[in-house]
This record gives structure tokens, sequence and C-alpha cells, in this order.
């Protein structure tokens, strides 16, 4: 409702002024439909941070020289990562003993800010029996277009990943982003009146799976490593409103061995991201922020899992500002991260039992 809301009010121009018109036509209909252009922005940023200017001008104070806004959306700034999802994940991998074959979604904000989560995805799913097959540098989903309006666009969007994945050979389309699975899942009704992609689409939507969902059908194998830590989970609005997928990632959290889950009180309510929100009424996204994290404190946990982009970086930002010793993760990192210690395990017994024979 609100989609279809906000593009009548772009067709009639209610809002339009040049700056705003500006904004959009660089970010929307630029940045976020071409996978280079954002890359190259995100290079920069990295650049800027790893540099370490980033954290001399805030030591400096410089950013109060900001316009007021901009002074506010500052700290939100996300950590990008040094390599894209490209580097970190081939196009196919495949395990020892396939049970399904599977396309992973690596997203934009994800890909930039989050790329070691898509590689977590990737041995995650390797180690539950399913290939992966991953297409190169791939196009935004199309939901910050259809949240702004932008309803041809993001129709735009759509019909690039369904050129990208051939649905046919596929089990499932895997995403681990909250935010682009409730629209991902969309595409079937989103290009129903589109006579040449109506029916892809709408298989496309069938097949498309958030991680956690799709781990809690096939079966989870659970880690033999043990990973002691408390941990509690925030639930992306996507996630458990806009999907209705609740249990799924408590699911897989107990399955580490060592994880101690405490819930968390009020952990279905905004952390205050809501997708650009945290940009548009800041003031608002800033008291539903300061309930969560003092919600989150009263768990005594040491991580905070969440499963979505924007929440993250929202709760990245937050720890940094409270300097807190607390870690912000993925819940589907912390199930990798219990396999590959498990296999590094595995791996050592086996060099130390070599070395006793050769000891012999």
């Amino acid at each position: 409702m609100f989609e279809h809301a906000r593009a009548d009010i772009e067709q009639a121009g209610v809002q339009r002024n040049p700056v705003r018109d500006l904004v959009r036509a660089v970010t929307l209909h630029w940045i976020f439909t071409r996978p280079h252009a954002l890359r190259a922005l995100g290079r920069l940023i990295w650049l800027y941070q790893a540099s370490g200017l980033e954290s001399l001008i805030r030591k400096l104070r410089l950013t109060r020289f900001l316009p007021e806004r901009l002074r506010a959306l500052e700290p939100l700034t996300p950590r990008v990562q040094r390599y894209f999802s490209d580097a970190l994940i081939r196009p196919i991998e495949t395990p020892a003993n396939r049970r399904f074959r599977v396309g992973l979604l690596t997203g934009c904000v994800q890909d930039l800010a989050f790329s070691q989560v898509n590689r977590d995805t990737v041995d995650a799913l390797l180690a539950n029996g399913c290939e992966v097959v991953t297409p190169r540098a791939q196009f935004c989903c199309g939901s910050i277009h259809a949240h702004n309006g932008e309803m041809e666009l993001a129709k735009q969007q759509a019909r690039r990943h369904l050129e990208t994945f051939d649905l046919k050979q596929l089990d499932a389309v895997i995403t681990n982003a909250a935010g682009c699975g409730t629209h991902l899942k969309n595409y079937g009704h989103l290009l129903r009146d589109d006579p040449a992609f109506a029916e892809r689409a709408s298989e496309w939507s069938a097949k498309v799976r958030d991680i956690h969902e799709w781990l809690a059908k096939i079966g989870i194998r659970a880690p033999t490593a043990s990973m002691p830590q408390t941990v509690t989970y925030h639930e992306a609005c996507h996630l458990c409103h806009g999907q209705n997928i609740t249990r799924q990632p408590r699911q897989i959290l107990k399955a580490v061995p060592g994880l101690e889950l405490v819930e968390l009180p009020e952990s279905a309510w905004c952390c205050g991201s809501a997708g650009i929100y945290n940009i548009t009424q800041p003031e608002m996204s800033q008291k539903l922020l300061r309930r969560k994290m003092a919600n989150i404190a009263t768990t005594g946990a040491e991580v905070v899992a969440s499963a979505n982009p924007g929440c993250s970086v929202q709760l990245h930002a937050a720890v940094r500002e409270s300097n807190l010793k607390l870690k912000v993760a993925h819940p589907i990192s912390l199930l990798a991260q219990a396999y590959r210690s498990a296999k590094l395990t595995s791996s050592q017994r086996s060099l130390d039992a070599l070395s006793g024979q050769e000891g012999v």
C-alpha cells in the first residue's frame, strides 16, 4: 500500500524540488542500477576508512562543520569491506555430498559492507549439502526503488535478476538479507502483468528462500565444535513481519553447541533503521535505537544477532557510539564459524595422528 501510494505521489510530482530530484537521480537512477558504479563508490569509502582519514576527521571533530542533516547521518556510514563477494566466492562451489543446487543473491549493501556474511552463507550451505551458484556483480534487487515509489525501476531490476539466474537448474534462490528477501519474494506480484516475465517471476517467487528458512526446511546439520558465547537475537521487521520468519533463526542459533541464546525483550520492535527511516526521520529513529540498545543491555549478551544489513549498520553505529564490548553478527555467520572451527579441529587431529605415526 505504501509503495503504490509513493508511486502515485512521484507521478503527481507533489514533493519534487531540484535538490531532491538530483539526489534521487544520482542514487536511485544511477548508483543503484549499476553494480560497478556502486562498487566504485564503495571502493572510495573503503579507501577513506582504511587510510585512517575517517578516524582522524572524527577525532578532530571536523564533522561539526557538516550540515546538520549530514552530521547526524555520518555515524551511520557502514564499514565497507576490502573484498567484494566475487573475490570471496567462486561462481560455483560444490560440496562432496551434494543434495541440492541453489543460487545465492549477494545484494548491494550486503556486498559492500557485509561480503563476509555472503561467504559465511556459502560455507553454511556447503556444510548442508548444497551446491552454490553465485553470478558475478549482481544488480540491486529493486527494493530501495519500490520503497521510494520508483515502481518502473523496481520492475527493471527484477527483470535483470530473472535473466541472471537459470531457475530451471536451481532448487532454491537464497537471500540472507531480510529487507531484500521480502521484496524478492514479491516479484511474482510485481511482474504479474508483464507477458514476457510473468511466468518466470511466479516461479522465482516460489523458489526464493531466506537462508534460515531454507536450512530449517532441509534440516540443519549441527556443528560438532563448541562455540561458548551468550547471544541475543534482534528480529528484523522485514523478516518477522514481512516474511513471518521467527522460529528458524532461533533454530539455527540453538544448533550451535555451547551457544546460549538469551531472548531479547521486545525483540520484534524496530531498531529504527527501517530502510531509510534513519535518514528521513532521524529523531524518531534514534529514539527507537536507544530503546533497542537498552533492551539488549538487559540480556548481558556478548553478541547481538541480526539478519538484515540495515539493522546491522544501525546497531554497529550504536555500539561504536557507546563504546560497548558487544559484537553484531548475522546468525549464519555464527553457524559458519562453528562449521569452520569443527573442520580446523578435525584437520589438527589428523595432523597430530600423522605426527604420532611418524614418531613411531
